[in-house]
């Protein structure tokens, strides 16, 4: 299979779909694989480096995206890059469709067959291509925040940890699992005061546990929630529901009750936010104020840290891209449903559940798309 990593375009996305040691891995299992010239500079990367590892070069984008059977990238592909789709292509990169319908329409008509890392299963339940990214940035959240707590940045003036003999600051995290797991280690390990908020009462007592009195927790009613929040200095939003938009959980009318300065990250904005107020942010502007409550909602945060954040996922990624170059997607995805799992638009149809209701397509059931 011919296999081609174009360069991300995305503001400030300096991650790339392939490092050197994972385009190796795929030449000297019989694959062609095309980079485009410069795509991994934000890694550390050369045009060489790839030669070395057995790739081809490409001068520009529209080359990779005509001669390549897969695509693999980080991020959605952008309108111009979706233009470039054909049918009966392979696109394997995060794509979050449910709160992108104009992406989600260019992806159907162009016939492309899609598979989104964020719906790729696991054998335990969870969604491992999207876990060391959920890492990433549940710890860069608490970076975030702390800067934008900075008064110079619009925030409290808050320092998390506090000095002896004044409070620390408070942190409400927003959901327990992979982001609101590691927001919290971070919190915890500056030495705020840190909630952790979340509806199941197993992942409550699993971070509980762990963090023993490092951390509290609570379960996540409207109330408890309201409460939490207007006692923050900073809000973590790590809520998920694979594949479908976020909840909005905190209303523009609850920010009234918050404290001036305080700030919320949206960690969920690749899904929609789940603050109500969110729409997504950029690396180059990454704040805005609504009633005097800073908002952080970049839709790429790990993209900051681009050399961590690549290789974490081509840990995860390569192996299903293995596999498909080998097999070809529907073989691939008959001897393994999690990968099947990944399957969001084919031939022009939507084959994700949540994506299909969520954005009123006709359901194409995995089944049929397989046969």
């Amino acid at each position: 299979m011919r296999i081609g990593s174009p360069r991300e375009i995305k503001n400030n996305e300096f991650r790339v779909g392939l490092t050197p040691e994972s385009a190796h891995e795929l030449t000297v299992n019989g694959h062609d694989v095309v980079i485009e010239t410069g795509a991994g500079v934000g890694i550390g990367a050369s045009d060489e480096e790839y030669r070395r590892a057995g790739a081809t070069i490409a001068a520009k984008a529209e080359d990779i995206f005509a001669e390549c059977d897969m695509i693999v990238k980080v991020k959605e592909p952008q309108a111009s890059e979706r233009a470039m789709l054909r049918e009966g292509q392979i696109l394997y990169t995060y794509l979050h469709l449910a709160p992108d319908a104009e992406q989600t329409a260019d992806l159907v008509k162009s016939g492309v067959t899609a598979i989104a890392y964020e719906t790729v299963t696991g054998p335990g339940g969870g969604l491992p291509l999207l876990k060391p990214m959920s890492q990433v940035a549940g710890r860069m959240s608490i970076q975030a925040g702390a800067t934008a707590l900075e008064k110079a940045h619009g925030g409290r003036g808050v320092l998390l940890g506090g000095v002896p003999g004044v409070m620390p600051g408070k942190v409400a995290v927003i959901g327990g699992g992979v982001v609101g797991f590691n927001a919290a280690q971070m919190a915890v390990g500056l030495g705020a005061q840190v909630t952790i908020l979340d509806r199941n009462p197993e992942v409550l007592e699993t971070v509980g546990t762990h963090f023993e009195n490092r951390a509290a927790t609570r379960f996540s009613n409207k109330v408890n929630l309201h409460d939490s929040i207007c006692e923050a200095d900073l809000v973590i939003g790590a809520v998920l529901i694979p594949g479908a938009a976020a909840p909005k959980l905190v209303t523009r009318e609850m920010l009234k009750d918050m404290k001036p300065g305080a700030v919320l990250v949206d960690v969920a904005i690749d899904q929609g936010g789940c603050f109500e107020t969110s729409y997504p942010t950029t690396h180059d502007d990454p704040t805005f104020v609504v009633d005097g409550v800073v908002h952080y909602c970049v839709a790429n945060m790990p993209g900051a840290v681009a050399r961590t954040s690549t290789y974490a996922l081509n840990n995860v990624t390569l192996p299903h891209a293995l596999r498909i170059a080998e097999l070809g997607w529907k073989e691939a995805m008959r001897r393994d449903p999690h990968l099947a799992a990944g399957l969001n638009v084919h031939a022009g149809r939507v084959t994700y559940a949540a994506v299909a209701e969520e954005l009123g397509y006709d359901l194409l059931p995995l089944e049929e798309a397989l046969a």
